[in-house]
């Protein structure tokens, strides 16, 4: 079995196995969603958005 989590946000490399996850860079994720808010403000349509993700393997997978 292979266990994996999202976010990778400092557990992940301290737990015992090391936990393999899925990073999305929060940075990003926050500038998309206030640039996607401010639209909204000035009338623009909700548009779909997919931010790119990366898988970190460790020894959990």
């Amino acid at each position: 079995m292979a266990v994996v989590g999202f976010d990778n946000l400092g557990m992940p490399e301290r737990a015992d196995p090391p936990l393999t996850t899925v990073h999305q860079s929060i940075q990003a994720l926050g500038t998309e969603m206030t640039r996607m808010l401010i639209g909204l403000i000035g009338g623009q349509g909700r548009t779909p958005l997919i931010l790119p993700t990366k898988l970190v393997l460790r020894e959990s997978a």
